[in-house]
């Protein structure tokens, strides 16, 4: 794992064990040997009474992770193999064991978190943002609803925050990601990239990693866009269905929310009406759910998305064939079924 072609690196430093998911050409997007090699290390720093914290970053300053490698996992669907159930049931494993992890793990978020990336952060006891970062749960965008953990954290976030990035897929920056919870602390990157140098030379005598990053970082950033924009994120997203916030968007007329409105009723317009739909409802189960119910909610629908779902034609369109002209089924929100959506949670 320590060898520079390695998918994953792992090193122990001052009692820090640093992991780098290493596959910056492909924005350090996770593959089932990723998974297995951070889940294998993590369980070893564990039982290593030498360890006594985690650091995870990606390589190169693009990304830090920027999702699961769904490009994969529609390729394996195509070719009639298996395999793609084994990856969600891995990848949750994972953020749950980061979620109940015994020492602190400190997430470096430089560049793309992007859904499986941000089911890896949100399970951090720290986690740190530059100004290059970018957040968010895209999913929507090519027909597949938030998962790694989505439906227990973005219902959690302030008022309707959480609704409104997982329907429309929409990326946040640092400030943002600071004032809707996502993120602790930012630090900026030419000050990132000193961090290791830190937290070789800490004194473990005096203080944490965990500490010494909250000496020297800030924990709020000005200019929230979604602090200026949470009245009518909460009015517009509290709505009973996907049809409803549609319409209740187009009937904004507050000028300074006017514009926004627009924008987001033409993003919701580009992106799967059953995924939406689907995840809002799943939002709405999460938030009475605790987390191990979530991901096992999440991996139910999973069973069912790749035949049932709008996934592999939304990558089709996005991924493959890029002509970006996904062609959804129901083609627009006015034409959804309850009971369509209301089917993927039977079973549960």
């Amino acid at each position: 794992m320590t060898q520079p072609q390695a998918v994953v690196l792992a090193e122990s430093r001052n009692h820090i064990g640093h992991l780098t998911l290493n596959r910056p050409e492909g924005l350090n997007a996770l593959t089932l040997e990723m998974v297995h090699l951070l889940h294998e290390q993590l369980k070893a720093w564990a039982a290593d009474a030498s360890v006594r914290a985690v650091v995870i970053r990606g390589a190169g300053d693009r990304a830090f992770c920027a999702g699961g490698d769904i490009r994969g996992l529609y390729d394996l669907h195509k070719a009639g193999k298996h395999g793609i159930e084994e990856f969600f049931r891995h990848e949750y494993l994972l953020d749950q064991y980061m979620h109940d992890y015994p020492k602190p793990i400190l997430a470096l978020l430089d560049g793309f978190v992007l859904g499986g990336g941000m089911g890896l952060a949100q399970g951090c006891s720290l986690r740190l943002v530059s100004e290059r970062a970018r957040l968010g749960m895209p999913e929507t965008g090519i027909g597949y609803f938030p998962d790694v953990g989505g439906s227990y954290f973005l219902p959690r976030l302030p008022g309707k925050l959480g609704l409104y990035l997982g329907i429309t897929g929409n990326h946040v920056n640092a400030a943002d990601a600071l004032y809707a919870g996502l993120a602790d602390v930012h630090l900026p990157s030419e000050r990132l990239a000193k961090i290791d140098q830190h937290l070789d030379q800490l004194d473990w005598s005096l203080k944490t990693p965990e500490q010494m990053i909250r000496d020297i970082a800030l924990t709020e950033l000005p200019g929230s866009e979604l602090a200026r924009l949470r009245p009518a994120i909460d009015h517009h997203f509290a709505e009973r269905d996907i049809a409803a916030i549609r319409h209740s968007l187009l009937d904004e007329h507050r000028s300074e929310y006017k514009d926004w409105a627009q924008a987001t009723v033409k993003t919701m317009d580009q992106r799967s009406p059953l995924a939406m739909a689907v995840t809002l409802e799943l939002l709405r189960r999460g938030a009475k759910l605790d987390l191990p119910d979530c991901f096992a909610m999440e991996l139910h629908l999973d069973r069912q998305w790749f035949e049932h779902g709008d996934i592999v034609e939304g990558v089709r369109a996005l991924l493959v064939d890029k002509d970006k002209n996904p062609r959804w089924s129901p083609p627009s929100i006015s034409q959804l079924d309850p009971s369509r959506v209301n089917a993927f949670f039977k079973g549960l």
